[in-house]
């Protein structure tokens, strides 16, 4: 009665369903991991924005690697601005999604080392080649707030760190790097400024982190386990199908449909 699953249009059929099956099941746990990752992010986003700032050097050094769980901690760091290493971070955007630059100015510590602090967005000259017009960093010991963030690489931000760019100009904020400009010890990772605010013409303050939306990835992986599930179904269907069609030929004395996989 089944003896056509052995035909080779169905044995087609059932291995393709086959293959399916634990595809979109895998498809819909790489969706869900997704969103635990996201909400974990999220969670972790939240609790060192909330947490009270401490200073800098309680959680990086020179040549520290800022871990995960340090990432966007408040920290405070206070010194002296040094406008003469100032660099600024090529295609960086602000708020409404405009192509321009992030300023990135050594903060110069009691201590003799330094800081990175980005302190923020500003729009790109018509010369891409030029140096933007960076409103300057206050003359006077100040102690700024910010949130800690690592290091950027090639590989983890997948941004080329470009040879040959406009001077005082850089793909990716890296300490190790501006340590060798400065010629002095840079704390590992750096800061994006919060505190002091932003003048009117200062640079545009980053802003916080998005830590509330979750993103799609859960409604996915169920779309995917849906489909995983409907997959059997279908394939049910179609045996049924065919069975009957069968059936109705034999009866009708016609010759078997050669439909099978239709």
């Amino acid at each position: 009665m089944y003896r056509f699953l052995l035909s080779r249009q169905w044995v087609i059929l059932t291995l393709i369903a086959l293959v399916l099956i634990p595809t979109m099941v895998e498809l819909g746990f790489w969706q869900l991991h997704r969103h635990e990752r996201r909400v974990a992010q999220n969670s972790l986003i939240a609790r060192n924005l909330e947490a009270a700032p401490v200073p800098v050097s309680d959680l990086t050094s020179p040549g520290h690697t800022v871990p995960r769980d340090d990432y966007w901690r408040q920290v405070t760091a206070t010194g002296t601005f040094d406008p003469a290493h100032e660099v600024v971070v090529r295609r960086r955007t602000n708020a409404d999604d405009r192509v321009g630059f992030h300023v990135l100015t050594p903060l110069l510590l009691a201590d003799g080392s330094a800081v990175l602090v980005n302190r923020g967005w500003v729009p790109a000259a018509a010369d891409q080649k030029a140096f933007p017009e960076v409103p300057p960093a206050p003359g006077h010991t100040v102690t700024v707030t910010g949130r800690l963030k690592a290091d950027e690489t090639t590989g983890a931000s997948g941004i080329k760190d470009l040879a040959g760019l406009p001077p005082r100009q850089v793909m990716l904020i890296n300490s190790k790097q501006q340590a060798k400009l400065l010629d002095r010890p840079v704390l590992g990772g750096y800061l994006e400024q919060t505190d002091p605010k932003s003048a009117a013409a200062g640079p545009e303050q980053i802003p916080d982190p998005d830590h509330d939306s979750i993103g799609a990835h859960m409604a996915y992986a169920v779309q995917w386990w849906l489909f995983a599930a409907a997959v059997p179904v279908g394939w049910s269907i179609l045996v049924r199908r065919e069975k009957r069609d069968r059936a109705a030929a034999a009866a009708n004395g016609t010759p078997e449909p050669a439909h099978a996989a239709a």
